[in-house]
C-alpha cells in the first residue's frame, strides 16, 4: 500500500469510529506502529486529525472524549451510519484487496451480521465481490485491458491535450477529477513535486494514480456504473458537494456555446453537476469531436467553464467564440510535440 492510500484510509477509520488507537490503526492498514505514528503525524500537521492518549481522534473533542478501539472505552463507542460504515468497507477491501469478515467487524465495530448485509448490498452494486469468507475487489476493478483495446478514439489528441492540461496543476493542489478517458489520460500526466490531493468518482483515474508519489488520492461513496467504471448515484453527488477544491478538471461529449459542456450519459451529469459546483475553477478537457456537439445532459452552463484543453484540429472560429466569452482556451500542439519533448 502507498503512503497516499494509506493514510486515507486512516483517516476513514477515524472519522468514522471517533478514535482509533494506534495498534488498531497498525493491524487494519497492514504496517508497523512507527509507519502509522508517522502518518498520524503528517496527518495532525494537515488539520485533518489529532493525536490522543495512543493512537488519533477526530479533531475538535475533548480529551475526555477520546475513544480508543482496542483500549479502555470511557464513553459509549461512536455511531456509524449504514452509508458511512460500507463507504469505509469498500475503502478497505479497495487497499488490501482482500480483506476477512472477521477483519472487517472489527475495523468498522460492528458485528458480523451486519457486516455481511453491508457485503451483500455492496456486491450487488458492483463494488466488492464476495469470496471466501470476506470480501476481494471485483475483477472489472482489476482489468487491464490489452495494449491494442486500451487505444481509444483520439488516443493521440486526448493525451496531447492530458499533457497540457497537467501543466495547470500547482504543487500543494487540491483538485476533482470526473470520469472519462481524456481525465483518466490526464490522471496519467500527474507527477507532483509536492502533496497533491485528488478527489473523484473514477476508478480509472485512481487507478492511474494509486502508484503516483506526492498523490493522496480520495474515493467517493456511490454505486459503481460498468460502462464508465465510475461511481455515481446520490452517494457520489452529495460526496462531491461537500468538499471544496481549487480546479476540477472534467470532460464530456460536448461543447457548444449555446449550451456549454453536456454528456449523453444521465448518471455521469449528475455527478459532474456537483463537481463543477464544488470547485472554484472548472477546466474541461475536449479534443475537435467535441466542440459544436450539443448533447442530452448539461454538466456545465459556459459561464462556470473557466479553461478549455483542446487539441491542434479544434475550429478556430468555435475557439474565437469561447475565447471572447471569457474562457480561457488552451490549444495542445500534437502528440509528436510531446514525444520528441521527453526524448530531447
Amino acid at each position: 500500500m502507498f503512503g497516499a492510500e494509506r493514510r486515507h484510509l486512516i483517516l476513514e477509520l477515524v472519522r468514522a469510529n471517533g478514535a482509533v488507537s494506534v495498534r488498531d490503526l497498525a493491524e487494519a492498514v497492514n504496517v508497523s506502529e512507527v509507519t502509522v505514528r508517522r502518518d498520524v503525524s503528517a496527518l495532525e500537521r494537515r488539520g485533518l486529525l489529532d493525536r490522543r492518549r495512543g493512537g488519533a481522534m477526530v479533531p475538535g473533542r475533548e480529551d475526555g472524549e477520546t475513544l480508543i478501539l482496542g483500549g479502555e472505552a470511557t464513553l459509549p463507542r461512536t455511531t456509524m451510519f449504514g452509508a458511512e460504515r460500507r463507504h469505509l468497507i469498500c475503502e478497505l477491501v479497495r487497499v488490501n484487496k482482500a480483506v476477512s469478515l472477521r477483519e472487517l467487524a472489527r475495523a468498522v465495530n460492528a458485528s458480523e451480521v451486519t457486516v455481511r448485509r453491508d457485503l451483500n448490498t455492496l456486491e450487488k452494486r458492483g463494488l466488492i465481490q464476495r469470496a471466501h469468507g470476506g470480501a476481494i475487489v471485483p475483477d472489472a476493478l482489476l482489468y487491464e485491458p490489452p495494449t491494442e483495446e486500451a487505444r481509444t478514439p483520439h488516443s493521440d489528441e486526448k493525451a496531447a491535450i492530458a499533457a497540457l492540461a497537467a501543466t495547470l496543476v500547482e504543487d500543494g493542489d487540491a483538485i476533482m477529477l470526473g470520469a472519462g478517458t481524456t481525465v483518466c489520460e490526464f490522471a496519467q500526466r500527474l507527477a507532483p513535486t509536492k502533496p497533491l490531493t485528488v478527489l473523484t468518482n473514477s476508478m480509472l483515474a485512481a487507478r492511474a494514480l494509486a502508484t503516483t508519489h506526492n498523490v493522496d488520492l480520495v474515493m467517493t461513496s456511490g454505486a459503481l456504473d460498468a460502462s464508465t467504471l465510475a461511481l455515481v448515484g446520490s452517494g457520489a453527488e452529495q460526496w462531491m458537494a461537500g468538499h471544496r477544491v481549487r480546479r476540477a478538471f472534467i470532460s464530456g461529449t460536448g461543447l457548444t456555446v449555446d449550451r456549454g459542456l453536456s454528456t449523453t450519459h444521465l448518471a455521469i451529469s449528475s455527478v459532474d453537476r456537483a463537481i463543477v459546483g464544488s470547485a472554484q475553477e472548472v477546466v474541461v478537457l475536449a479534443d475537435h469531436t467535441k466542440l459544436g456537439v450539443e448533447t442530452t445532459y448539461q454538466t456545465a452552463p459556459l459561464t462556470r467553464i473557466d479553461h478549455l484543453v483542446t487539441d491542434h484540429d479544434s475550429d478556430p472560429a468555435i475557439l474565437d467564440t469561447l475565447t471572447s466569452r471569457g474562457i480561457n482556451v488552451h490549444v495542445a500542439p500534437n502528440h509528436e510535440h510531446y514525444e520528441a519533448a521527453g526524448t530531447g
